[in-house]
C-alpha cells in the first residue's frame, strides 16, 4: 500500500466529497479539523455542564462551591472508569467501518451498552454512601455532607451518562461528529437553564442550591441519552442497534472488556490524580478547595481542545488501522501532535496574561472571601499553564494508542506516572516541603510530564510497528 492510498470512504469523510491528498500535512490537517472541530466543540459543550455548576455555585456561596467541587471530582472518578467501555467502542467501530464490517459495528456498540449498565449497578453504592468515604479521606464534615447530598441525586446520572457516552462514541467512530456536537450543545443549554432555575429559585422554582445543581445534572444526562438514542435508530437504521438487545454476545463482550477495562483504568488513574489533589486542597481549607475548583475548571476547558483532537486521532488511526495503512497512520499522528502543541501554546498565553479576569468570572464581586480565593487562584493558574504542554501530549498519545487498540501497557504506564510519581510528588511538595496549594499543583505537573513522555515513546517505539500492512 503506497503513501497515497486511502479508502473511498475515508476520502469522503476527510474532504467532504473532494479527492484528498491523504498523506500530506495539508491533507491530514484538513481531515483532522473537519473531524476534530465538532468533537472539540462537543467536549467544550459537555464540559460546560460542570463549568456552569461551578460558576453558578460560586455565585451562590463558597461552601456550596467547595462541596460540588469535591462531589464532582468523586463522581467523575467513578464515571470515567465506566466510560472506558465507551472509549473502547470508538476505535472498534472506526476499525470495523474501515474494514467494511457493518455487523461488527452493531456487536461492539451493543456490548458497550451492556457493560456500561452492569458497571453502573456495581458502582452506584459508592455514590449513594459517599459521605463516610469522604470523611475517611479526611474531608471537612460540612463539605463532605454537601458533596454527599449532591451525589445522592446526581449519582443516578451515572446510568444515562455512560449509555450516552457509548452512543456518542458509536457516532464519532462513524465520523458523524456534527451530531455529537449538537447533542452536546443542547445538553449544555438544558443544564444551564435548569441550574439557573433550581440553584437560585428563579421562574417560580424552589431555591435548592446544591440539590438544584444535582437535579439539573440528572435531568440533562437523561434527556441527552434519549435524544441520541432516537437519532441513532432513525438515521442509521442499517445497524439495527437494538436487534437482539437482550441477547449476550460473549465473544464481543470479552473484546470490549479487553480494550475497555484498561482504558477505563487509565482514565481513572489520570482523574484520580486530580481527585487526590482536590482531597489535598480540602485538607488546606475551604478557600483553597474553592480556588482549586476554579483553576481546575479553567485548565479543564483548554484540555477539552486536546481531548477533541485525541478523539479525532483515535478515529483516524482506527480507520487506518482497519485498512492496514501504516504510512497514513504515522503521518496523521505527526500532524495531530503538532496541532495539539499549537493549541497548548495559546492556552498557556491566556492563563499567564489574564489570570485575574478569568478567575473573577467564577466569583460574586461582593463575596468577602474573593480576595483570598483570587490570590490563591492566580498562583494555581500559573501552575496549570505549566502542564498544558505535557497534558496535551499525554492525552494525544492515549488517543493514538487506542486507535491501534493498544490499551494494556499504556494503562500500566499511566498508573505508574499518576499514582507512583504524580500523587506522591503533590503530597511531598504540598505538605512535607510546605509549599501548600502550589506544591500540590506542581506534583500534577510532574505526573503529567512522566505520563506524556512514557506514552508517546510507547506509541512511536512499539505500537505503530504492530500495524499489519494489508
Amino acid at each position: 500500500m503506497t503513501d497515497t492510498s486511502i479508502s473511498q470512504q475515508d476520502a469522503m469523510a476527510s474532504t467532504g466529497g473532494r479527492p484528498p491528498s491523504p498523506n500530506t500535512i495539508l491533507g491530514h490537517s484538513r481531515a483532522i479539523l473537519i473531524l476534530g472541530l465538532p468533537l472539540i466543540g462537543g467536549h467544550v459543550a459537555q464540559f460546560s455542564i460542570g463549568l456552569t455548576d461551578t460558576v453558578m455555585l460560586g455565585w451562590y456561596g463558597v461552601a456550596e462551591l467547595a462541596a460540588v467541587t469535591l462531589g464532582s471530582s468523586y463522581f467523575f472518578s467513578i464515571f470515567l472508569l465506566g466510560s472506558g467501555f465507551a472509549f473502547a467502542v470508538m476505535p472498534m467501530v472506526a476499525a470495523a467501518d474501515g474494514a467494511g464490517e457493518g455487523r461488527q459495528i452493531r456487536r461492539s456498540t451493543r456490548m458497550g451498552l451492556w457493560l456500561s449498565l452492569i458497571y453502573g449497578v456495581l458502582a452506584m453504592p459508592l455514590l449513594w454512601w459517599s459521605e463516610p468515604i469522604l470523611l475517611l479521606l479526611g474531608q471537612n464534615s460540612e463539605v463532605a455532607h454537601g458533596a454527599s447530598e449532591y451525589l445522592r441525586i446526581a449519582g443516578w446520572a451515572l446510568f444515562p451518562a455512560l449509555l450516552y457516552m457509548v452512543l456518542k462514541s458509536y457516532l464519532a467512530g462513524l465520523e458523524r461528529t456534527q451530531a455529537v456536537l449538537w447533542f452536546s450543545v443542547l445538553a449544555a443549554l438544558v443544564n444551564a437553564l435548569v441550574n439557573y432555575a433550581l440553584i437560585f429559585g428563579h421562574w417560580g422554582a424552589p431555591e435548592l442550591g446544591v440539590t438544584g445543581a444535582a437535579i439539573a445534572s440528572l435531568a440533562t444526562n437523561f434527556v441527552s441519552f434519549v435524544l441520541v438514542l432516537v437519532y441513532a435508530l432513525r438515521v442509521l437504521p442499517e445497524h439495527e442497534l437494538l436487534k437482539n438487545a437482550l441477547r449476550p454476545d460473549w465473544e464481543m463482550m470479552r473484546r470490549v472488556l479487553r480494550i475497555g477495562t484498561p482504558t477505563g483504568l487509565t482514565l481513572v488513574a489520570e482523574t484520580s490524580l486530580f481527585a487526590a489533589s482536590a482531597m489535598m486542597m480540602g485538607w488546606i481549607g475551604t478557600v483553597a478547595l474553592a480556588a482549586h475548583g476554579i483553576a481546575l475548571s479553567l485548565a479543564g476547558l483548554t484540555f477539552m481542545v486536546h481531548l477533541g483532537l485525541s478523539n479525532a486521532a483515535t478515529i483516524r488511526v482506527g480507520n487506518a488501522y482497519g485498512r492496514g495503512d501504516r504510512n497514513h497512520l504515522a503521518r496523521g499522528a505527526q500532524v495531530v501532535m503538532a496541532m495539539s502543541l499549537a493549541m497548548a501554546a495559546v492556552g498557556v498565553a491566556l492563563m499567564l496574561v489574564f489570570p485575574e479576569p478569568l478567575i473573577s468570572l467564577f466569583l460574586d464581586a461582593e463575596d468577602p472571601q474573593k480576595p483570598q480565593i483570587l490570590a490563591m487562584g492566580v498562583g494555581l493558574l500559573a501552575a496549570a499553564a505549566l502542564f498544558q504542554l505535557m497534558d496535551g501530549m499525554q492525552v494525544i498519545a492515549l488517543g493514538l494508542l487506542r486507535g491501534v487498540q493498544d490499551t494494556a501497557w499504556p494503562m500500566v504506564l499511566a498508573v505508574l506516572s499518576y499514582w507512583v510519581v504524580g500523587i506522591p510528588a503533590s503530597y511531598v511538595l504540598g505538605f512535607v516541603l510546605e509549599w501548600g496549594g502550589i506544591g500540590v499543583w506542581s506534583g500534577l505537573v510532574i505526573g503529567l510530564t512522566a505520563a506524556g513522555l512514557c506514552l508517546m515513546l510507547r506509541f512511536w517505539l512499539r505500537s505503530i510497528k504492530t500495524v499489519a500492512v494489508k
